[in-house]
């Protein structure tokens, strides 16, 4: 882990192992310089950004934000996915959706625990009902995993189905 940082970063991680699991939701993954700014990002800094279907980032970005951001590409519909720039916009139900899938696809990169992800995306400052992100997930977000049955992108033993919405 990068000595200035307390999340875990994509300097951190094998980049050709995330490259592949989100090439299989034809997502590339952009590269920005270490001082330029991210496009596509909403919250600005290091986080991720979006911009169609480029993911950019840069080598400080938090491994959580290039996965929720990347969730958000898959959890949309093909409609917004083709105007997407910046802003995912989703609603309430698609963002719980979106946190879900992240913590699962987290478990086929071996590089980042889930753990790891949980403690993560608390410290970043996720906000969740039972106040953390692992209570959430363990008791908490049925909801979540339901739009993603509904919607076709997870199966009944929690396993992304590895496609788009």
């Amino acid at each position: 882990m990068s000595e200035q940082s307390t999340v875990l970063q994509y300097a951190d991680i094998n980049p050709a192992e995330l490259a592949g699991l989100l090439g299989l939701f034809q997502l590339e993954i952009c590269i920005a310089g270490e001082t330029e700014e991210i496009p596509g990002s909403y919250w600005g800094d290091e986080e991720a950004g979006l911009i169609k279907s480029r993911l950019y980032l840069r080598t400080d970005t938090p491994v959580h934000s290039i996965l929720h951001e990347a969730c958000h590409y898959i959890c949309m519909d093909s409609e917004r996915r083709d105007l997407l720039d910046t802003n995912a916009g989703a609603d309430d139900a698609e963002e719980n959706a979106v946190c879900y899938l992240q913590i699962l696809l987290a478990r086929n990169l071996s590089s980042i625990s889930e753990e790891r992800l949980y403690s993560d995306m608390d410290a970043w400052g996720y906000s969740f009902r039972l106040g953390s992100a692992q209570a959430w997930f363990e008791q908490d977000a049925n909801d979540a995993r339901n739009w993603l049955l509904k919607k076709g992108l997870i199966d009944k033993n929690n396993r992304p189905k590895l496609r788009l919405r």
